[in-house]
């Protein structure tokens, strides 16, 4: 990379233009292979996920060749190695050739494995090549406006039920409903909660087996996942879980509620001014709204030093917003940010806004309202 840097720089030298700061282009041609290995490696660590490679690792606990982790992994060595190779030069896997190859850190496995839970950072990563895949219709919106559907994510909707799966399971019943003022005492008696924009439903089979005196209702237009939900509650023996398809955007006709969860859902909406009027419209006077959504500013100056700003900003663009738009909707995007939800709320009629964070879930923020 030097190398490089000194032939660019007298390239530069030579040529007619502008002054250039010669350390701040050396920085920058710096950061840009930065961005460069870490987006490949973020590909690799999707593929390391999806086949347990990280589980495998973890559970071998020692330095390994790469042939002895395929085998613990049941995957072709030459793939393996190859991929032990991108690990260990991102500083992923370390590498000792005395000690016998590869090794996956405790404090690496502690945000990489599916033990880790809701810190696994690895589950994230798939999310980058299914929003590069739809690459060239996104190309096409930038030229010709419009968006693109969601049809076009087939396997978008089963990486978020594994990453929001794994939060509900640490948190939900213990850490994120306690938020809601008196809703655990209230669940326990017996209230109807409604969960809009529910998807593939496990919040929904989570809060209804915690709190069988309570109903809940799951409402989405995704079939296909509320299938999923459905068959779960099967699964584990629920009679006061129900799914039904609707449109988050008209809301009018669904009864009712005590309480209203929405889970990283307003943002992604055709309509999300008429969804938050919804929720606030279907509960009872005196019923809240628990509204999980990304944790950031509306205004992009203040999230320059967000953790997870750039993933925010580059998913949303790539899934949140265009999605929105391909159906004529407003394109909110995932980083609409704690300003416009406090508008938007009180636009509404809501009162009492609170907003928490939770230990465990470093992607959101807590809202906490009334209808009054």
């Amino acid at each position: 990379m030097t190398a490089t840097m000194d032939e660019v720089r007298d390239e530069i030298d030579e040529a007619p233009g502008p002054d250039l700061d010669l350390a701040k282009l050396e920085a920058f041609g710096e950061r840009m292979a930065s961005i460069l290995n870490l987006g490949m490696a973020a590909n690799m660590m999707s593929i390391g996920h999806q086949v347990g490679l990280f589980d495998t690792m973890a559970g071998v606990g020692r330095h390994a060749t790469s042939s002895e982790i395929a085998e613990a992994a049941g995957l072709e060595e030459r793939y393996v190695r190859e991929w032990l190779g991108a690990m260990t030069t991102c500083g992923v896997v370390d590498y000792d050739g005395g000690k016998g190859g590869y090794l996956l850190p405790a404090e690496h496995a502690a945000l990489t494995t599916r033990a880790a839970g809701p810190n696994n950072f690895a589950s994230y990563t798939q999310l980058i090549p299914i929003c590069g895949s739809i690459e060239p219709e996104l190309i096409d919106a930038f030229r010709n406006g419009g968006g693109v559907p969601y049809s076009s994510f087939p396997h978008f909707h089963a990486a978020m039920r594994e990453i929001s799966g794994a939060t509900f399971d640490a948190t939900l019943v213990d850490v994120t409903l306690p938020l809601v003022p008196g809703a655990i005492d209230d669940l326990r008696a017996g209230i109807r909660v409604a969960d809009v924009g529910t998807g593939s439903g496990h919040a929904v089979n989570v809060m209804a087996r915690a709190f069988p005196a309570s109903t809940f209702v799951g409402f989405d237009i995704a079939e296909e996942a509320l299938a999923v939900g459905r068959a779960e509650a099967a699964e584990w023996g629920l009679s006061n879980a129900e799914f039904q398809i609707h449109d988050a955007a008209n809301l009018a006709d669904v009864g009712t509620f005590d309480l209203v969860t929405t889970f990283d859902a307003v943002h992604d909406q055709v309509d999300p001014v008429a969804m938050v009027q919804g929720v606030f419209d279907m509960l009872r006077p005196g019923g809240y709204w628990l509204c999980v959504d990304i944790q950031a500013s509306s205004h992009v100056g203040e999230n320059l030093d967000h953790p997870m700003g750039t993933f925010f900003y580059s998913v949303s663009c790539s899934h949140c917003m265009t999605v929105s738009l391909a159906h004529g909707g407003a394109g909110l995007g995932a980083v609409w940010g704690v300003q416009a939800a406090r508008q938007m709320f009180a636009d509404a009629g809501f009162v009492d806004l609170e907003i928490h964070n939770v230990e465990g879930d470093v992607t959101n923020n807590y809202y906490i309202c009334r209808r009054p």
